[in-house]
């Protein structure tokens, strides 16, 4: 494990006062990412846009308070359960499980102490790859079994591999993924409206006013949720749709194409030239258009987010899945390994 203070430094302290630690893979030209202990947090993802500059595209906290104290999961290690669990309650084998909520009455991203807000363990760390480790505990935020948690960041070329795994030693529920916010234009350079999305879905899952699914996947065909060619997000967030009404923009599971690793999404800036394509191996995808970010929360460049100033790609299971014994399932065993897969390939537009 290298300790080259400039790939592995000081970050912050967390209140029992046990450091947060920077740690920092990858080389000029391709992508740099700086990662915090605190949440397997991506921090800082600086690539070579298509004009030749060297940007960080990525949102991001400029201390470890302001990462904790924040709920906007910017660029954190989302678990035990991505999304949403409806009320907090579910069912495991015939046994009622109760979950910590704290979004309009529903389980969020884990719980109020999810994986992002926890200080992971460094198990490796190199040149070009990171591995950071994590236990949770039985009851965990209400979650059974304890679960051993292992995401892998590793830089290839132009690509960011991101792999999550999980053991445990009783029947639970895990859906991991990351929730960094991507600017192709550059971090603290303003709104996301200009950027292109392309979404590689028919279709998405609507939902209600806490964001539960209603039931069933409906096609974006006719919508404003409609990605399948690319086209500028700023024209599906000033929409009368009631579904974007309602979530102030889009915050909604897509159902991707295909299985196995695939292109999921690709996001690409006009103005600075700038792409990057989102592979998965998770049937689901949730687009989060910064809606509640409030101007509230300090930006590492100085600045602070606003509504728009990033958007989200998180591959994952379906939202409320166990509660929804028709979409894939969420439960992981004693003796099964979960395993979630990401790719971030950068590139250029001619």
């Amino acid at each position: 494990m290298t300790h080259d203070p400039t790939h592995d430094r000081v970050f912050g302290q967390v209140p029992d006062g046990r450091d947060v630690r920077l740690l920092t893979i990858g080389a000029d030209p391709g992508p740099v990412v700086e990662v915090l202990t605190l949440g397997a947090t991506v921090h800082r993802l600086v690539v070579t846009c298509g004009d030749g500059e060297r940007r960080n595209v990525v949102l991001g906290h400029p201390d470890a308070e302001e990462r904790l104290t924040s709920g906007d999961y910017i660029g954190g290690t989302i678990g035990r359960y991505a999304n949403r669990i409806a009320g907090g309650h579910f069912t495991l084998d015939g046994r009622d499980v109760e979950v910590r909520t704290h979004d309009r009455g529903n389980s969020l991203h884990g719980g109020p102490e999810g994986f992002d807000v926890r200080l992971w363990d460094v198990a490796s760390h190199d040149a070009d790859e990171l591995v950071l480790s994590l236990v949770s505990p039985d009851g965990d935020q209400g979650f059974p079994g304890t679960v051993s948690a292992r995401v892998r960041y590793r830089v290839e070329k132009d690509t960011v591999r991101v792999t999550m795994e999980a053991t445990t030693d009783a029947p639970t529920v895990v859906n991991l993924t990351n929730h960094a916010y991507f600017d192709l234009d550059g971090e603290g350079a303003g709104t996301i409206d200009g950027h292109e999305l392309l979404v590689e879905a028919d279709e998405l899952t609507p939902v209600d006013a806490t964001g539960i699914p209603l039931g069933g996947h409906v096609p974006v065909d006719g919508t404003p949720f409609d990605f399948r060619s690319p086209k500028p997000i700023g024209s599906a967030l000033r929409t009368e749709h009631p579904q974007v009404v309602e979530a102030r923009g889009i915050d909604h599971n897509y159902v991707v194409r295909g299985t196995g690793l695939r292109r999921a999404a690709k996001l690409a800036s006009p103005r600075t030239r700038t792409t990057v394509e989102l592979w998965s191996d998770q049937p689901g995808l949730q687009v989060y258009t910064g809606n509640f970010l409030d101007g509230t929360r300090r930006s590492t460049s100085g600045g602070r987010y606003r509504q728009g100033d990033g958007v989200a790609l998180e591959p994952q299971l379906f939202p409320d899945s166990p509660n929804r014994p028709e979409w894939p399932s969420a439960t992981l065993r004693p003796g099964e390994t979960y395993a979630a897969h990401l790719e971030w390939r950068f590139g250029t537009t001619a």
